[in-house]
């Protein structure tokens, strides 16, 4: 059985969760999150804590077990504090702004790479190199950030390129200058 699976959800007081079968549904301050999980596993609410278990001992249900109760731990989350992601950008005369709710950033292109945000997601800009990501669905907010990482990865000899907050660039030296 699976050690995360085990464990209770707990909902906070000002949150209200819908159970109809495997379709969950959230209800908090910053939003509200629906998903309906994959066949295996039973969901079941017991006063103020959401118990995920496996439905029999095959071994789908047992993969999913985890994966359920996970799932359903970050709609409780996402809907009482939110989820952020952080990006840095660098590299000379690379920046950022939002323009309305779109992310417009200058990554040395002949060109403005434009993003428009999905429903529930806002971009935040710090000092013109610093974005920041939040909503309320950590997968969203997560695939979004890896999209606008990907416009320009950080590359190993300059290490210019949008990174995340924190992540460490492996440098190479370059070539060697003529003798």
């Amino acid at each position: 059985m699976s050690r995360i699976g085990k464990k209770p959800v707990p909902v906070p007081a000002k949150v209200t969760v819908t159970i109809d079968g495997l379709s969950v549904t959230v209800k908090g301050p910053k939003g509200e999150l629906s998903r309906v999980l994959p066949e295996g596993v039973t969901v079941v609410q017991e006063d103020d804590t959401i118990v995920v278990a496996p439905e029999d001992d095959s071994r789908r249900s047992r993969e999913r077990h985890g994966l359920c109760r996970t799932l359903v731990a970050n709609m409780v989350e996402g809907v009482t504090n939110g989820y952020q992601k952080r990006l840095e950008i660098q590299g000379v005369g690379y920046r950022a702004q939002v323009q309305g709710q779109n992310l417009n950033m200058s990554l040395g292109f002949s060109h403005p790479v434009v993003f428009e945000p999905p429903a529930g997601v806002q971009f935040a800009v710090e000092s013109n190199t610093n974005v920041i990501i939040s909503g309320v669905d950590k997968e969203v907010v997560g695939n979004i950030a890896a999209k606008i990482r990907a416009a320009r990865p950080p590359e190993p000899y300059k290490g210019k390129g949008v990174r995340y907050a924190g992540e460490y660039i492996r440098r190479k030296a370059g070539k060697a200058g003529k003798k």
